[in-house]
């Protein structure tokens, strides 16, 4: 987080030491490599002071004008992006000895956490559970029907005590039995039972957001464990350390682009872990302005996926009291009646659903006998979050998204629509980015479709100019008044 004017990095390896070495990050590194001649000297298993001579490489890294590394929003974890050198050992050559070689595969390390016998013994326990999957899923047929069953019934039971890591601490079966474990223990549980019913399931090892990405294989990349189901070839992605996950809808903090399957016999595989389809947000407002500027009407909304998990996950806990006076306060002070909500805590495959109604008289300006009115009333955005001339970090949206407003309103007696915005799509090339205004004015009605979509969990930072310019167009065009006329 300091500007460097000036870094530089030296190593002498001798040639008994082979490194590999990493270079990581934005920053431009010049590197200059000169084998050279080495001498030691050293006391040998006599007490005779001997020397040995060899060759070495040196090595020098140097950067200049190095910026300061900043935080940025939209951003995952500001250390994934911080540069570095990295020395890996792959192996070492000593006089009158064989070579022994360190480089570590993904196979390699996928075996080694396998044979300990905190995670593959562990995983392999059943017989504490034979009776309950027995008694869940009696009369339950098809491998869908019990992957949900197993999955829920997991959820329900099993109480996350916060700690991570791929490795059990007191045990499946204690775990079982005090209804609350760790992350290892719930889905090693979880993973048992699905295998008891049938269905190929496996454990993913994986590095969380605040974690890092993994660099290169190693054992201490990784600090959690989920599950994967296999059914009629169809991956189905599982944590059952959240109440209010689902199948394929995975806790944020573990949306850390890849991890690796662990299978019974070593082998291993990279799964993307980086949700590649929308969730979807979809209101609906039917509305009339009285001839106060008064507005009010009915409100719908709809989320499904990740949209649908991150309110659950933020309200899920809360009183309906305290929820409704905060979406007041967030909706710009609007007062809200006959509140109802489906799906929040009990078929978490289904979209959220709440309904109200809602009168306002704080998005309706009155001057010198005409309205202005905000197409998009209390959902308008004002300030555009990518501000800075330039960004050095990819921008991160954690998952693709889509919004969508449809606005019925009715304007009062005693006036006529003088001007609503005009229709206009908005698209990147490769349509990662979309917006699109539909606006129809016919009589005393005014309709307005509005569509935000982000098709990309990740940009890269040579995204961001258009993607700056394209926020600032949109949050124009949403602005622009809907303004009626009094005749």
């Amino acid at each position: 987080d300091i500007p460097l004017n000036y870094s530089e990095y030296k190593t002498e390896i001798p040639e008994f030491f082979i490194y590999k070495p990493l270079i990581i990050g934005y920053v431009k590194v010049k590197s200059e490599e000169k084998l050279v001649n080495g001498f030691q000297n050293f006391d040998d298993k006599n007490n005779q002071t001997t020397g040995i001579r060899y060759k070495q490489i040196n090595s020098v890294y140097l950067s200049e004008n190095v910026p300061a590394i900043k935080d940025e929003e939209y951003l995952d974890n500001l250390k994934n992006y911080k540069s570095s050198i990295q020395y890996e050992l792959e192996r070492t050559r000593f006089p009158d000895q064989p070579v022994k070689d360190f480089t570590i595969t993904w196979e390699g390390v996928a075996k080694t956490i396998f044979e300990n016998k905190n995670f593959g013994k562990e995983l392999n326990e059943q017989l504490y559970i034979i009776q309950d999957v027995k008694m869940i899923l009696k009369n339950v047929v098809s491998k869908e029907e019990k992957l949900d069953v197993i999955f829920k019934f997991v959820q329900n039971k099993m109480n996350w005590n916060n700690d991570y890591g791929y490795f059990t601490d007191k045990g499946v079966k204690k775990a079982y039995l005090d209804n609350s474990g760790n992350v290892a223990e719930i889905n090693f549980i979880l993973i048992a039972m699905l295998k008891l019913a049938g269905i190929n399931a496996n454990p993913v090892l994986l590095s969380t957001i605040d974690h890092g990405i993994p660099a290169f294989p190693n054992r201490t990349v990784f600090n959690y464990v989920i599950a994967a189901a296999d059914i009629d070839g169809k991956q189905i992605l599982l944590d059952g350390t959240s109440k209010f996950t689902t199948q394929n809808i995975l806790p944020f903090h573990t949306l850390n682009w890849t991890g690796r399957l662990i299978k019974n016999d070593g082998t291993s595989q990279e799964i993307n872990l980086v949700p590649n389809s929308p969730s979807k947000v979809s209101y609906t407002l039917m509305t009339k302005v009285d001839p106060l500027g008064q507005i009010s009407g009915k409100f719908r909304v709809q989320k499904t996926d990740y949209e649908a998990y991150s309110f659950r996950s933020k309200n899920g806990h809360s009183s309906e009291d305290a929820y409704l006076e905060k979406l007041e306060n967030d909706l710009g002070a609007i007062q809200i009646n006959d509140y109802q909500i489906e799906n929040k805590g009990t078929d978490l495959s289904k979209p959220v659903m709440e309904t109200f109604t809602f009168t306002s008289d704080k998005h309706c300006e009155r001057i010198g006998g005409k309205m202005f009115i905000n197409p998009l009333l209390f959902f308008a955005v004002n300030k555009n979050p990518f501000v800075q001339e330039k960004r050095q970090m990819p921008i991160y949206f954690g998952y693709p998204k889509q919004y969508k407003y449809s606005i019925n309103m009715e304007i009062p007696e005693g006036y006529v629509v003088e001007s609503i915005p005009k229709p206009l799509k908005m698209a990147t090339e490769d349509k990662m980015l979309l917006f699109t205004i539909i606006t129809l004015a016919e009589g005393n009605r005014i309709q307005i479709v509005i569509t935000r979509e982000i098709n990309a969990s990740i940009l890269g930072a040579d995204y961001y100019p258009g993607l700056k310019d394209f926020f600032q167009k949109m949050i124009e065009k949403q602005n622009e008044k809907i303004i009626l006329k009094k005749v």
